[in-house]
């Protein structure tokens, strides 16, 4: 068939697979092909803008505060089973581990917040920079902590993404 006939695959550079035939990459029934991001993700989200993940870094100190800080911790140990954390929460978005095509559990999660974002970023403020520049050159737009988990953020406005099955 044509690749026309295919509209979320998308075709592989002409001539590299032979007489000009573009291969055609088999995209899962409920996902798309993102090509800015170069990602399968599913339908209904996209991926996190930059302004909304630098928005999410920059809720969660008022969100912490608010709460004391004790319970912005307890907060993020429970939603951290759905895939999302505090501040990601309230702007509606979500983690997701396109290796599983899944949103991550609790341990992917806890890589990635307690590991990658409170030991790495918050005590050597350079990686905290770096990680901010890997997230705004990256077309995946994954910061240091993401590339830690296997995670990107994806925006999901209509509540797509299930929390992983325990």
């Amino acid at each position: 068939m044509p690749p026309q006939d295919y509209p979320n695959m998308p075709p592989a550079p002409a001539g590299e697979y032979g007489y000009g035939q573009p291969e055609m990459a088999v995209v899962p029934a409920g996902m798309y092909y993102d090509p800015q991001s170069g990602l399968t993700l599913p339908q209904g989200v996209e991926l996190a803008s930059i302004g909304r993940r630098i928005g999410a870094f920059f809720l969660a100190i008022p969100l912490a505060i608010v709460t004391l800080g004790i319970g912005y911790v307890i907060w993020g140990l429970i939603v951290w089973a759905q895939g999302t954390t505090p501040a990601l929460q309230v702007l509606g978005m979500r983690c997701w581990r396109p290796d599983d095509n899944q949103v991550p559990g609790w341990g992917w999660m806890a890589l990635r917040n307690a590991i990658g974002r409170f030991v790495i970023e918050s005590f050597i403020t350079i990686i905290g920079l770096i990680s901010l520049v890997l997230m705004c050159v990256n077309r995946d737009r994954k910061c240091l902590h993401d590339l830690i988990a296997g995670t990107v953020v994806l925006y999901d406005p209509n509540k797509v993404l299930q929390a992983p099955k325990s």
